[in-house]
């Protein structure tokens, strides 16, 4: 059977009637998983050029999490997420009750590197791979929560459909990451034929399952982050947003036309190479993007559009949101009228 899908661009959010006397009072609090919270429904991904310790405190900071990556050691990640800890311990109240979060594959050390991260203090392990609707994560989810203290709350994914999404939550996943093949830098559907457009992932997955669902993939702005919520998303994990910012890992490189740093997919033959990985099933590219300073100006500003969203609809916090707002198809018209259309 065929079906129509659709991604962020094929809609638009209808406003409805608003009593929201100002855009600081609403409440962004949601679940990244079963039994951890965080204050803005952004996580930083993890990509070695988005998220290692630097990125995740300054994501903190502003109330969300970042996913510390895992292409290296056992030994340096659980260093990256001692720094965390050790930051947290010395933090402001409002960090404190924030999760930890880094990545591990599904084969080779992932329980022992699980083991060791959370020893130093992780929360919550997120299963690193791009088709999680794989015996590999089945096997690895029973590991995992086996072998892991029951205050460890295990993500898994990608998925994209309603069948991979039932399957992780009865494997035992505490969430689901949603979305394959809509990465700025993934070349998954082009090699492969295979993916779903990412509101319809969405969509389908938070139909069926009762754990938190991360939106991850295709995400480039604010707008888009409030229709991955609008569509059952419970937060977003996004990459390019952040990528090129003072906090992601790697250094800053000069060139005539100014200032870039690195930024590549997880499969790419850079990231592979720079990892000593086997050279093959690349599905990615990398880049030098634009530095851009701070990551906390990039976030608030993408907390500040999230929040205007949520007025739109007339909706104080995310229950409300859910309840309350629409969407319309629309045409390519319609997309071109969206965007500032007297700038060439």
């Amino acid at each position: 059977m065929t079906k129509s899908a659709l991604t962020y661009d094929d809609i638009q959010l209808i406003p409805k009637f608003s009593d929201i006397e100002t855009r600081q009072s609403i409440n962004l609090t949601t679940n990244v998983s079963r039994n951890y919270k965080i204050r803005v429904p952004i996580v930083a991904s993890c990509m070695d050029t988005v998220c290692e310790s630097e990125m995740a405190i300054s994501i903190m900071e502003m109330g969300g999490v970042g996913c510390i990556h895992r292409f290296m050691s056992i030994e340096e990640q659980t260093e990256e997420v001692e720094k965390v800890i050790h930051f947290q311990k010395n933090s402001p109240e409002s960090c404190w009750d924030l999760p930890v979060m880094a990545a591990v594959g599904a084969t080779g050390d992932y329980l022992e590197r699980a083991m060791a991260l959370t020893e130093a203090g992780c929360d919550i392990i997120l299963i690193d791979v791009a088709h999680g609707h794989h015996n590999n994560v089945k096997l690895a989810l029973a590991a995992l929560k086996t072998n892991l203290s029951s205050k460890v709350d295990v993500i898994a994914g990608n998925v994209a459909t309603t069948e991979a999404a039932e399957d992780l939550e009865r494997w035992g996943a505490d969430g689901i990451r949603v979305g394959i093949g809509g990465g700025s830098l993934c070349t998954t559907r082009i090699k492969t034929g295979f993916g779903v457009p990412n509101v319809t992932s969405i969509e389908d997955c938070a139909h069926v399952v009762d754990v938190p669902i991360m939106a991850d993939g295709g995400i480039k702005s604010s707008g888009d982050i409030a229709k991955a919520l609008a569509v059952g998303a419970d937060c977003v994990m996004v990459g390019s947003l952040l990528a090129g910012t003072k906090e992601s890992p790697g250094a800053i490189l000069e060139k005539a036309q100014g200032l870039y740093k690195r930024y590549r997919g997880s499969a790419s033959l850079e990231t592979k190479v720079t990892h000593s990985q086997a050279q093959r099933n690349v599905e990615g590219e990398s880049t030098i993007i634009p530095f851009k300073g701070g990551v906390k100006f990039i976030l608030s500003g993408l907390v500040d559009g999230i929040r205007s969203a949520f007025s739109y609809t007339g909706a104080s916090d995310l229950n409300q949101y859910w309840t309350k707002v629409e969407y319309n198809v629309v045409t390519n018209a319609g997309l071109a009228e969206a965007k500032p259309h007297l700038i060439q």
